[in-house]
């Protein structure tokens, strides 16, 4: 990441800070909870860190396992952590730096942290949980091209993976032959934390069921949830294919599917609401007499983590924005047969939306003929 775009950020943070008087803010990764927020404002990828930025410079905390990491991947002034854990260190220099009021992330910490904390340094501890996420949620030009990067190597390694698929390959097989590809052709990894979702036949129901050593069937419908990293942002796709022929009901539900997929994402713009874009989706599910067989929202924003706002739901009160990233997701899943779910990845520009993962086809295909 370049550098310069580090300092914008934290240019904005520090907008952010003075307008809720804080003299100073503080992050902590603990175990890898919260680097993504770490790597967005520093640059640094580390599992184990603290920054403490203030009106005048910005600390990056770590320990010697990561120092000439951290001072390649940081524009920020770089403090080896001994001798204490880290929050007792980042509770020292706190307190010799004499601030008054400290905003912190109450979300990201256990509470013993926290607490730990407070009463090291009983200074005015101010909840900032809410600000490095909201200058996250707007994607710049390079965070929106590493997920169009992802999309394209996603595509790629699933057309690859499609033609090796035969009767009596599991689950599993399935899972880990796409992401050797993903890997190969260039990618960090597949999502940062979960397994892909692969389920198959009548497995497809659960729509975040992982893959099993269960064999693919002549005529079963398979349904994979998976995506790609870039340079630490994620798209996430979910594509159908049927092994031998499609059923007749999958052939109905993929038209379904895609229909419902393709109006909701006509409506994508600045200034709709989650709620709105859900409704265009769940509508033609539900006149098709699927209603009570989509069971989630119709979608979520992404970037650095596979699930961050806006929430495309019934339930949402997020409005979009230029600069959101979201999926289109609708699903429609059969107890004792099965499911099928379209998703793709969408960039909210100043008139409309972007897709930045579609394939030439989101409808099922058919594999493993012969």
């Amino acid at each position: 990441m370049h550098f310069d775009v580090i300092r914008n950020r934290v240019g904005k943070l520090r907008m952010l800070m003075q307008e809720r008087e804080m003299d100073a803010f503080v992050l902590i990764v603990l175990e890898r909870l919260n680097s993504e927020s770490c790597h967005y404002i520093s640059g640094f990828r580390g599992s184990s860190a603290a920054l403490i930025i203030d009106g005048k410079g910005e600390m990056l905390i770590t320990d010697g396992r990561y120092q000439t990491q951290a001072a390649l991947q940081s524009p920020f002034a770089l403090t080896v952590q001994t001798n204490l854990s880290l929050p007792d260190f980042v509770a020292n220099v706190v307190a010799e730096q004499g601030y008054k009021s400290v905003g912190f992330e109450a979300e990201k910490l256990f509470y013993t942290i926290a607490e730990g904390l407070q009463k090291k340094v009983p200074i005015h501890w101010k909840d900032a949980s809410a600000l490095i996420p909201f200058l996250r949620r707007t994607k710049d030009a390079g965070e929106a091209d590493a997920i169009r990067r992802a999309g394209v190597i996603a595509r790629k390694a699933y057309d690859k993976i499609l033609s090796r698929v035969y009767v009596g390959m599991t689950e599993v097989e399935f899972e880990s032959s796409l992401l050797h590809e993903i890997k190969m052709a260039g990618a960090e990894k597949g999502w940062s934390h979960d397994d892909f979702i692969v389920v198959s036949g009548e497995r497809g129901a659960m729509c975040h069921g992982r893959a099993t050593q269960k064999t693919f069937a002549l005529g079963d419908t398979v349904t994979l949830d998976y995506g790609v990293m870039v340079e630490g942002y994620m798209c996430d796709i979910t594509r159908n294919f049927a092994v031998g022929k499609a059923q007749k009901p999958a052939v109905e539900i993929d038209r379904i599917l895609v229909q419902a997929h393709r109006e909701a994402a006509t409506v994508l713009r600045p200034g709709i609401t989650g709620r709105e874009v859900d409704a265009v989706a769940r509508k033609i599910i539900a006149d098709a007499g699927y209603e009570k067989n989509f069971i989630h929202g119709l979608g979520h924003g992404l970037g650095l983590e596979v699930h961050e706002a806006p929430r495309l739901s019934f339930l949402s009160k997020d409005t979009l924005k230029e600069g959101d990233v979201v999926t289109v997701e609708p699903g429609i899943y059969i107890e004792g047969w099965g499911g099928l779910r379209v998703e793709d990845d969408y960039l909210i520009t100043p008139n409309g939306s972007e897709c930045l993962t579609q394939s030439d086809d989101q409808h099922l295909r058919v594999v493993a003929e012969n």
